[in-house]
């Protein structure tokens, strides 16, 4: 069995103390390197799909498991644009606590107002899809890689988006409890639902685009277990499989330095532990670890761990 892990941000945050299965598996593996790449550009590569915007609507339809059809969508994820003097700063959806309440309520309203021109869906409460032809401008990338960046004034439909949204109930209420309030959408990943040949026999991730992509590709895919442990104990075949683990992403971006280091440590405890131990005991053939924006992977087979000659580095320096 060949399992593939996909960690974005793995190298990229500052982690005191030592993550022994971690330094271990990287330390003994084979070192490659790559062009470094964001996440979905990557997700796009690895299905053999060409160039870096991702229809990321369409795959998060499918993930949702609605039918995109034909259509042209896009994400419009929810976002605070919070006023600093003269400019405008983004917080992603990363940074609010929304309810799917709020959510649906917020994606009502823009629909009868918008009716004919837009369609939005509230995929998951952070997650909104929208249909609107080529009524809005898409930007390059997620609202997360953009956390904290100024943010020029968009296009007049977004404007006038801005404007409904400021005003909403669901709004007012947020401010009156001292939440920051969503007054905009953050428009990218369109495009139409893709063809794809998955190259794995499973893939397993949180992330809506892998997901939308596993099911385009007639991989079986499900949401992340509690733990590798608990998905080897359910024997999954042999062949590849592709595990998305990017849970350091949102902390490292938003720079939440104690999220990221307890995610590290879950992510040693629950996937890289069983994953050595399995390597050991030959459950699992070959691990590679993927860190698309470090533009570098590691590939460990078992014999790799009896170079002992190669030690175990903390995490910085690997990179």
């Amino acid at each position: 069995m060949h399992v593939e892990l996909v960690v974005p941000g793995l190298l990229g945050g500052k982690a005191p103390g030592r993550f022994a299965s971690i330094e271990l598996l990287l330390g003994r593996g084979r070192r490659h390197g790559k062009p470094a790449k964001q996440l979905e550009p990557f997700l796009m590569e690895i299905f053999g799909l060409e160039g870096d915007d991702a229809p990321a609507g369409a795959l998060t339809l499918l993930a949702g498991n609605s039918d995109p059809g034909n259509g042209h969508w896009l994400r419009a994820d929810p976002v605070h644009l919070r006023l600093m003097r003269d400019r405008l700063l983004l917080m992603p959806a990363e940074a609010l606590t929304l309810s799917r309440e709020e959510a649906n309520a917020l994606c009502a309203a823009l629909n009868r107002h918008f009716a004919g021109t837009i369609e939005v869906w509230a995929i998951d409460p952070r997650r909104w899809c929208a249909r609107s032809g080529k009524a809005l401008s898409p930007n390059p990338g997620p609202a997360l890689l953009h956390a904290g960046r100024e943010i020029l004034p968009g296009d007049p439909l977004l404007n006038e988006i801005q404007m409904l949204l400021h005003a909403h109930p669901v709004n007012e209420a947020r401010e009156a409890r001292g939440e920051p309030v969503v007054n905009s959408l953050w428009p990218w990943g369109a495009g139409e639902t893709p063809k794809v040949m998955s190259p794995w026999n499973s893939v397993l991730s949180d992330e809506p685009i892998a997901f939308g992509l596993a099911r385009l590709g007639g991989a079986r895919y499900a949401t992340l277990p509690a733990s590798a442990g608990d998905w080897l104990e359910r024997a999954p075949e042999e062949g590849r499989h592709l595990v998305v683990l990017d849970g350091l992403r949102a902390p490292l971006a938003l720079s939440e330095e104690n999220l990221y280091v307890e995610t590290l440590k879950a992510l040693e405890r629950d996937w890289f532990g069983p994953i050595l131990a399995a390597l050991r005991s030959q459950r699992i053939g070959l691990v590679t670890v993927h860190v698309p924006e470090g533009a570098v992977f590691f590939e460990i087979a078992r014999g790799d761990l009896r170079r002992l000659w190669r030690r175990a580095k903390p995490l910085h320096e690997n990179r």
